[in-house]
């Protein structure tokens, strides 16, 4: 027997119904139908919506919520994730003090360019070859001390207006420029390791000595769909700093 189904009188699918549900609330989420920080309709009005049960909904939700897509919050409902300086430094920023701490880094843009893009950018990022990215070099600084050197490349056509004074002026963080000014909300990260001898003009950005090594973290930032939108090379300065990630730590209230 076939195990497809229809769903919400659509064509026939093969997979889980709260799965179908999901994919269904992303792509509203896509177009913008519930803007970030504002709530999504109730269980029961999504499930009228869709024609499915409550309990369908809700483990569709469940999911969505695990992933941080969307936030409950207790006796107000659920809400679309919005990236706060909170959520990025607790999420996302993983260089702390060897001795101490994490505190949240202050920026400086380098330089921002428009260039075509190289075989393993457009790999990486899902673009033609020859496409143009803006390539992005920002340092981050910790107690006034140059501590990691970005390069980010991303997509110009997904971010056509993009200038250096519109990103260095940035209000918040990067990842919340990205989802207000143009709707791209990023939901995961995935970063490797590695390390080594940086490039002399980064060594000195750094003030690191000419045999110092660096440690090297290359991520890719993804949105909805797992589809890419960012490629970042961060270069860090370890001599007082090193890289943390607390995986069972929940979000801070």
């Amino acid at each position: 027997m076939s195990s497809a189904r229809t769903f919400a009188g659509g064509a026939p699918t093969s997979q889980p119904l709260y799965k179908e549900v999901k994919s269904r609330i992303t792509r509203s989420l896509i177009a913008g139908e519930w803007k970030p920080g504002t709530a999504i309709p109730s269980e029961s009005r999504l499930a009228a919506q869709f024609q499915v049960s409550v309990g369908t909904i809700r483990k569709a939700i469940d999911e969505l919520v695990a992933e941080k897509i969307v936030i409950r919050q207790q006796g107000r409902g659920t809400f679309v994730t919005i990236h706060t300086e909170d959520r990025q430094f607790y999420y996302f920023f993983h260089i702390v003090g060897r001795h101490g701490g994490k505190e949240p880094p202050t920026h400086e843009l380098l330089s921002l360019q428009t260039v075509k893009t190289d075989a393993a950018t457009a790999l990486q990022l899902r673009l033609k070859p020859g496409e143009r990215v803006h390539r992005i070099h920002n340092v981050l600084k910790l107690a006034d001390k140059p501590v990691i050197f970005d390069e980010l490349r991303i997509a110009a056509a997904r971010f056509p207006d993009l200038t250096a004074a519109t990103f260095g002026a940035r209000d918040g963080t990067i990842y919340g420029l990205y989802q207000a000014r143009y709707g791209l909300n990023v939901v995961r990260i995935s970063e490797r390791l590695s390390a080594a001898l940086p490039p002399a003009r980064i060594a000195r950005v750094l003030d690191l000595g000419a045999a110092s090594p660096a440690l090297v973290i290359r991520r890719v930032a993804y949105t909805y769909h797992d589809e890419p939108v960012e490629l970042r090379t961060s270069w860090v300065n370890t001599r007082d700093h090193e890289y943390l990630s607390d995986l069972w730590k929940s979000e801070p209230r």
